[in-house]
């Protein structure tokens, strides 16, 4: 089942509510909790909410966020054990030689890997749909810098002069959902379109 945005939190598009979840958009550039700088706006402060997991500062999309700490747990320990689908939009530098493929690279460590798939070649760029099947920090960036294909707009793992293209901000985006609801046992499927950014992006290079 599909849901679409119902209303707003201070400009914080809300996708999915319920008792005992909600799920927003995240807009790039908003931290998802304080890092040790201990900043006071991130989505969290915002929402008041627990979150269920991360996103990065600089990527956008759905993110799942509990309304009590028995249900957070319920959906971290089905992230942990795969149970949750992500999928994200990616605009990245050249173009993978394979339509699609798999990057196996561990990171902290841990097995890491991260399912790939070519949407469409532009001059100097692809879009790509990305599925990782664990859950490492900044796991997407890392693997498509790893493949010679960092993300546009990347600055943590690549030199924004290294890019012919230039983009003012990340080029990730997560756009799809898919997960058992702990609670109802209801299948939750969500999309989020590309920000208008992204999309733009794309208009001007097509």
């Amino acid at each position: 089942m599909d849901y679409h945005p119902q209303y707003k939190i201070n400009n914080i598009a809300v996708v999915y509510e319920d008792n005992w979840l909600m799920v927003v958009e995240k807009p790039s550039g908003l931290l998802t909790i304080p890092t040790p700088k201990k900043e006071a706006r991130t989505l969290t402060s915002i929402l008041n909410l627990y979150p269920c997991h991360r996103l990065d500062r600089e990527t956008s999309g759905l993110i799942i966020y509990a309304k009590g700490k028995s249900i957070q747990r319920k959906m971290m320990r089905a992230f942990k054990e795969r149970k949750i689908k992500k999928r994200y939009i990616a605009f990245v530098r050249g173009c993978p030689e394979k339509p699609k493929g798999k990057i196996s690279y561990p990171l902290e460590g841990h097995q890491a890997i991260t399912r790939y798939k070519v949407i469409k070649k532009y001059k100097n760029f692809a879009v790509v749909e990305v599925e990782p099947l664990t859950g490492r920090t900044n796991q997407i960036r890392i693997h498509f810098k790893k493949i010679g294909h960092p993300i546009l707009g990347e600055t943590k793992y690549a030199f924004r002069r290294d890019f012919i293209l230039k983009a003012k901000r990340l080029c990730l985006h997560a756009k799809e959902l898919e997960f058992i609801h702990p609670v109802t046992g209801r299948e939750i499927s969500l999309t989020s379109d590309l920000p208008p950014y992204l999309k733009e992006f794309l208009i001007r290079h097509d």
